[in-house]
């Protein structure tokens, strides 16, 4: 065979593998295309459900009303921190260096007024307004969370009484000085020297000074806060022991004998030589004696019969 012909023959040959190569390749291409398509779908359906997952879980930790945080996040995020100092101090390297957490009990009081003037919406703007505020007093890792109603939570992690004091002291000052929301159109009047009408009690527990999980530690927050109200507000209070509920009574004074002076007291009969008062003693714990003795002998002393006669007689007497 020439060569002319087999190359004739081998260009017939190849053409039917060329148009497969380009056909598989163009097929490969659209391949990629539409994976690539699927994967930057799936990408951007992921980052969506990542995105409401964030959402739904800040709606669950947050408060609608003030958007601080909610109760359930307050109590999730102060196990967490007990853990954690408690993990902290158990450390051979950090024994010298404790990890105190401590806890503000925030009460703010005056709302009803402000509520009775201008409305329960106004009201709650300016709640709102004022948690923010304070959420600006503390620090990024400080936790500040709504307890309820108008009470709220401030977890303070590596924070010691000292430290506390003065969160408490600038809390206090910001609730009575922030400078309410206006809605009036006149010009705003200048700040009163006395107040805008609100005032805050705290009450201050240290971890682990005032108690070893979450429970004490609330308890006695709420103990010291229950002392700055009843010292009138606009103050803070720290833990302390808890005061016993009903105090012993006091022993009552002798009474005075009004008659004359005193007689001298007679011997017991049982006990010759001392006084019928000390032979007027318990003697619950005597032999035999069921029940405190009133001084004239034990209850199990014997008795002497009577006579045969005497019971006769007294017999005769009754029919």
């Amino acid at each position: 065979m020439s060569t002319a012909l087999l190359v004739q023959a081998m260009a017939v040959l190849s053409v039917p593998a060329l148009a497969g190569a380009t056909l598989l390749g163009v097929r490969l291409r659209r391949g990629a295309t539409g994976t690539a398509l699927r994967e930057a779908g799936l990408r951007g359906r992921i980052t969506e459900l990542e995105e409401r997952c964030a959402e739904l879980e800040r709606t669950a930790s947050c408060d609608p009303l003030t958007g601080a945080w909610n109760y359930r996040h307050l109590q999730l995020t102060l196990g967490r921190e007990i853990e954690r100092a408690r993990r902290a101090d158990q450390r051979a390297d950090r024994l010298d260096q404790p990890h105190p957490l401590a806890l503000l009990m925030l009460e703010i009081s005056g709302f009803d007024a402000i509520i009775a003037e201008q409305g329960r919406g106004r009201g709650n703007a300016i709640l709102r307004d004022l948690v923010q505020r304070l959420g600006m007093e503390i620090r990024r890792s400080d936790t500040l969370g709504r307890y309820g109603g108008q009470e709220f939570l401030v977890l303070l992690p590596d924070t010691g009484v000292e430290g506390a004091v003065q969160v408490a002291e600038r809390l206090v000052w910001s609730v009575r000085r922030h400078r309410l929301l206006d809605w009036s159109s006149s010009p705003r009047e200048p700040r009163p020297a006395d107040g805008n009408g609100l005032t805050a009690a705290v009450g201050i527990a240290v971890l682990p000074r005032d108690g070893a999980h979450a429970a004490l530690l609330l308890r006695a927050a709420d103990r010291a806060l229950t002392e700055a109200k009843q010292a009138g507000g606009d103050c803070w209070r720290g833990a302390g022991p808890p005061r016993p509920a009903v105090e012993p009574p006091a022993a009552p004074a002798p009474a005075r004998d009004l008659t004359g002076p005193a007689a001298p007291e007679e011997s017991s009969p049982d006990r010759p030589g001392r006084p019928r008062a000390e032979a007027m003693r318990d003697r619950s714990s005597d032999p035999g004696s069921l029940s405190p003795s009133n001084g004239e002998g034990a209850l199990t002393s014997a008795v002497d019969p009577a006579p045969p006669g005497a019971v006769a007689a007294g017999r005769d007497r009754c029919s």
